[in-house]
Formats: C-alpha cells, structure tokens, sequence
C-alpha cells in the first residue's frame, strides 16, 4: 500500500540589534507540530552581513527540528516493538 502526505515547514527569522539573529522552525505534520530554534551570535568586529546571521540560525534551527524528528520516529518505533506480542521459541531453540 503506497502512502503520500505534505508536510508543511515555516521559518521564521529575528535579528536584534546586539548582532544576535534567532531563528524558529516549525514543521506542521497535520497532526502533530514541532519547532526547532537556532541562534547567531555576530562578534562586534565582525563586518555585518545578515544573510550569514540568517544560514546560521536557520540551519541551527533545522539541526534541532531534525533531532527532534528523530527523536520522535524512535519513540515511535519502539513503542511499536513493545506493542508486538511476542511469539513462543520452539522448544531446544534458544532464545
């Protein structure tokens, strides 16, 4: 049995004045939502360029969502694996 769906993803980027750019992704699976953060600290003396600020963040943030994801999916399965019922060895087989 094949399966499709769409998951939505929306990145949200923030930058204050101190050179800090914060980033928030949420992935919105239709049933259950989660959202990574990222942050970029830029060094004062550092020439400002924001599209730095925001690949770092963002990719920051997309590095949570994925552990999170993954996180979610282990769970996921071994929940899977303690719900199986369990079958009888044959009898001189070990376990």
């Amino acid at each position: 049995m094949s399966h499709t769906g769409q998951w939505s993803v929306r990145l949200h980027l923030f930058e204050d004045d101190d050179g800090t750019t914060k980033a928030h992704v949420t992935l919105d699976t239709g049933t259950t939502a989660l959202t990574g953060h990222g942050t970029a600290h830029r060094n004062p003396v550092d020439t400002n360029v924001p599209e730095i600020g925001d690949e770092l963040a963002a990719g920051r943030a997309m590095q949570d969502l994925a552990h999170q994801l993954l996180n979610a999916a282990e769970r996921d399965v071994q929940g899977m694996a303690a719900s199986r019922p369990s079958t009888p060895q044959a009898a001189g087989r070990p376990a």
